[in-house]
């Protein structure tokens, strides 16, 4: 009779996880400039004109931006930094998940430049993983960065044939996890900035967050509440008496009245102070062309025009630790929400005014559905 010790059942196996980053995309060449325009200012989300305007009108503002766009990126060697920075999160996310009971795997989907949407979906097909997480670079909801990521994701996964069961992370503008690393950012760059200002000399805290056309906002855009609850509990954490702050927004690109203040007009309003800023960039979480151009040259020049005695930027989170471990949270939270669409907290949070949150555009399809249906 063999009485040797039975054989270790092997461990099962752990659920394969893909998390799909969203994010911007930048051109990785000075011949990719125009083309990177074009397809920002042709989307949809971005450019709403009757469908015939859109590619005309489209292609004439990304020829007309050209230029400028090719000086800005000039600065930053020729290329954007986004995709190598979005790449190194992802590495990042997935170490920080390598103890959990899933085996993350994260893929990098641009919106207007590679790798898109078509490529990343392939490349998850072909990983076939048991689930799926679209994760928003985003922390706040709008339909033109968000919203038109997870229309393009969709069609991308019709025309490769991937389906899995998916959760989509719509927002995480309040996050605790986010709030406090940012909040740990902002700490230091105080510091740092008060401690190179003479004395007597106040410092603003400004939060400059990218623009959009006040008519999108009118529409049902959360995206400018959202900014604000981010701003409400980043101050509350800082927890700082009296502490000079203003939300203002930067990138404007077309000419319809833009929500505000800019980021300019803050700027003049510090001079005429005589205040020093310090620039915190709290709608991205990574450095590209508009945190070390448009903030680091162009408003900092602009400031030193104005005379504001003293111009300081708080660094764009990246691969800050803290913001990682925040990042495996949300995912984590997502995943076991049992939710298809969810925010950070789990449920909407957006007030019913705003139409255009994703899960008032859930409920409206659902009801659309049930009423053909019935």
């Amino acid at each position: 009779m063999n009485h040797s010790a039975p054989s270790p059942r092997p461990a099962p196996a752990r659920p394969r996880l893909a998390i799909v980053l969203f994010n911007l995309g930048g051109p990785d060449r000075p011949e990719a400039v125009r083309p990177f325009l074009v397809n920002l200012f042709t989307d949809p989300a971005i450019l709403r004109v009757p469908g015939p305007l859109r590619p005309l009108l489209g292609r004439l503002i990304a020829w007309r931006r050209t230029r400028p766009a090719l000086e800005n990126y000039a600065v930053l060697g020729g290329r954007s930094p986004l995709l190598e920075l979005t790449e190194a999160q992802g590495r990042a996310l997935e170490a920080a998940l390598a103890a959990e009971d899933v085996e993350a795997r994260c893929f990098v989907a641009m919106r207007y430049w590679h790798p898109m949407s078509e490529a990343a979906a392939r490349a998850v097909k072909e990983w076939a993983p048991d689930e799926v997480l679209l994760l928003p670079l985003y922390p706040q909801f709008s339909t033109t960065t968000t919203g038109s990521s997870i229309a393009a994701w969709k069609e991308a996964c019709a025309r490769v044939g991937l389906s899995a069961p998916t959760t989509t992370l719509c927002c995480w503008h309040s996050d605790g996890g986010f709030v406090a690393a940012t909040t740990a950012l902002i700490r230091r760059a105080l510091e740092e900035a008060r401690a190179a200002l003479p004395a007597g000399v106040g410092l603003r805290l400004l939060f400059s967050a990218h623009g959009l056309p006040e008519s999108i906002v009118k529409r049902g855009d959360p995206y400018q509440w959202q900014v604000e609850r981010t701003v409400e509990r980043v101050v509350e954490r800082l927890g700082i008496a009296g502490l000079d702050h203003a939300i203002c927004y930067q990138s404007r690109v077309t000419p319809q009245k833009w929500i505000g203040p800019s980021t300019e007009e803050e700027i003049a309003r510090a001079a005429q102070d005589k205040v020093a800023v310090l620039v915190c960039p709290i709608a991205f979480v990574s450095e590209h062309s508009e945190t070390l151009v448009e903030l680091d040259v162009e408003y900092r020049h602009e400031a030193e025009k104005l005379g504001v005695p003293g111009y300081f930027r708080v660094p764009a989170q990246n691969s800050d630790p803290g913001f990682i471990a925040a990042l495996r949270d949300l995912v984590l939270r997502a995943r076991a929400s049992g939710r298809a669409l969810c925010s950070f907290a789990g449920a909407r949070q957006c007030p019913r005014a705003f139409g255009d949150c994703p899960h008032a555009r859930a409920r409206e399809t659902g009801r659309a559905a049930a009423h053909a249906a019935s």
